[in-house]
């Protein structure tokens, strides 16, 4: 089984980093550091907790003023680079953000987003100057670092996992916007999916928005295709009527006109406890007529805590096919519990879903584990 990510954050990493401290600043006492750091209750600490406790521990075994305290993980920066480092643009946040430092602390998460990223830490900046703050991210668009333009939609999104929420964004997306104009036909496809990404979230709140910047960005660029296409992605699996048309996806003209004239989907066992795997097997046929652009999902309504049921779609194909074509497939389908969905037991409905449509449906009956 695969460890949790907290523990990247362990007693070797510790001294490690300490010793890198103590090579441009000799008195650091790398012992004493490793031991508070790791003070109760270190093992019930999760990822982001663990971060922060480092952070403030490397501040109060510093001692130092802010502009010397980053003057020595500036002199270190070049050799921590990766994931577990995001404690320093952390430092930055806990330590930089009065009106005195913004320079040196927007100087500092420029550099020190190469090496991990800023994107949490510059979220607290947004949320007390969302203008000034903005107005630096503007700037960090035009960057010739991918890592730095990348911050500059990253670091704005509305809804970041893992990252504060921004409600201001996610009240009225309009500041969020000139860099994501800036940014849509960028060369990086890093910074492209940050984009596309950030569309998806304003998406999540204002749709209209969305719509609104996919039909002026479609057709305009190959790049700016790939992130409106992305962007959109939420609004497909929602088979939004507009994005929908936008995209090409067939409609069906009327009921007496069906665009799929026949569909079913079947699951076997039909009957199977939670952590067993179950294989879906589907076949519809298109209508005859021209050629048709068709997303074709299974949905699982999802039994939950509460009794109540809540529909998930799982992507089959996407494609355009000839009037009148037979598609048919399998696909495996594992009950087992997520860190981002719990199973319970229940009668769970299935669907077959062309274009945002229902078009068939079957019925699993989910037992419990055995004890």
């Amino acid at each position: 089984m695969t460890e949790p990510l907290k523990t990247m954050y362990n007693e070797q990493f510790l001294h490690n980093f300490g010793e890198k401290i103590r090579s441009v600043y000799s008195v650091f006492d790398t012992d004493a550091f490793v031991i508070s750091a790791m003070s109760e209750p270190w093992d019930a600490l999760e990822l982001k907790a663990r971060m922060r406790r480092i952070t403030e521990t490397l501040g109060s075994h510093l001692q130092l003023p802010y502009e010397e305290a980053l003057a020595i993980l500036f002199a270190i920066a070049e050799d921590c680079v990766g994931f577990p480092y995001l404690i320093f643009p952390d430092f930055v946040e806990v330590f930089g953000q009065g009106a005195e430092h913004w320079e040196l602390s927007m100087q500092a998460l420029e550099r020190f987003t190469s090496k991990s990223s800023a994107e949490f830490a510059v979220r607290p900046f947004l949320i007390r100057e969302p203008e000034r703050m903005m107005a630096q991210m503007l700037v960090w668009s035009k960057h010739p670092d991918e890592h730095v333009r990348r911050l500059a939609s990253e670091g704005c999104r509305p809804r970041l996992p893992w990252g504060q929420a921004l409600p201001m964004f996610k009240l009225d997306p309009a500041p969020v916007l000139p860099v994501l104009e800036q940014l849509k036909t960028d060369s990086s496809l890093y910074v492209r999916k940050s984009v596309a990404n950030n569309l998806n979230d304003i998406a999540k709140d204002h749709p209209e928005v969305v719509l609104e910047t996919a039909r002026r960005w479609i057709g305009t660029d190959p790049l700016t295709d790939w992130i409106v296409r992305h962007g959109c992605r939420s609004l497909i699996r929602k088979a939004n009527p507009e994005i929908m048309a936008l995209f090409g996806y067939a409609e069906q003209a009327d009921e007496a006109t069906p665009l799929i004239t026949r569909a079913s989907i079947t699951i076997d066992p039909s009957i199977l406890r939670i952590g067993e795997s179950s294989e879906l097997q589907y076949e519809l046929q298109v209508c005859e007529g021209t050629p048709a652009r068709v997303r074709i999902e299974y949905g699982i309504y999802f039994v939950k805590a509460t009794g109540r049921t809540s529909r998930k779609s799982f992507l089959l194909s996407d494609k355009t096919v000839p009037g009148g074509t037979i598609l048919s497939g399998k696909r495996t389908h594992r009950w087992a519990d997520l860190t981002t969905r719990r199973h319970y037991p229940g009668e769970h409905q299935i669907v077959l879903l062309v274009n945002g449509r229902e078009v068939a449906n079957t019925v699993l009956n989910l037992e419990g584990v055995s004890k």
